[in-house]
């Protein structure tokens, strides 16, 4: 078999893993994984990407899939909507306090693949990591990934890709396992 094909084998197992982990900490909060997956999201994002819209190109589902997660979160009292003060039709969301409890425990629902990864050594891990990155970015470049926030996509990133990684923002260069693949600061390079 290729390495290629043995690669693919190997994250597909890794990615049904990562599924039903997280379907395992679903069931035990009566929640959905898209649902938290959308909790876990917005307790780690600007507001200003929390919205349906963005889910959706985020989730790659249709803005009616997001809008019937958010009732339900909003009704469960895990989010509340945070209206435009220019327009009560447009709304970011906010976790409540209630959802930052629970945000907690969800965050750890992958804590047996986190706990194996601390058996790796740090250039092992650095090597993986510079892979996934990579790909991702790739990934994205051919349209199959369609949301991306990694330096890579950053107007502030200044690089080759490969060796060399600055951050003009920050205003210091990177080491490839620095690399984020969901950076806070990120700004879209095709954004003006």
């Amino acid at each position: 078999m290729q390495i290629e094909l043995k690669v693919l084998n190997g994250l597909e197992r890794l990615s049904e893993v990562l599924k039903s982990l997280l379907w395992e900490k679903a069931k035990a909060y009566g929640l959905s994984p898209i649902q938290i997956q959308i909790l876990l999201f917005v307790s780690n994002h600007h507001s200003d990407i929390c919205n349906v819209s963005y889910l959706a190109k985020e989730y790659s589902v249709s803005k009616a899939t997001i809008s019937d997660v958010v009732k339900v979160l909003i009704t469960k009292r895990l989010l509340i909507k945070d209206f435009s003060p220019n327009d009560n039709r447009r709304y970011n969301l906010i976790i409540t306090s209630e959802g930052t409890h629970l945000v907690e425990d969800l965050s750890k629902y992958a804590v047996s693949i986190s706990d194996e990864l601390g058996n790796f050594e740090e250039s092992e891990l650095q090597s993986i990591f510079q892979t996934i990155s990579k790909l991702i970015y790739q990934l994205n470049q051919r349209k199959v990934i369609e949301v991306q926030r990694t330096c890579y996509n950053c107007r502030h990133y200044k690089g080759d890709r490969k060796e060399m990684h600055f951050c003009n923002l920050m205003d210091i260069p990177l080491l490839g396992h620095e690399i984020r693949l969901d950076c806070p600061e990120f700004t879209d390079s095709k954004s003006n």
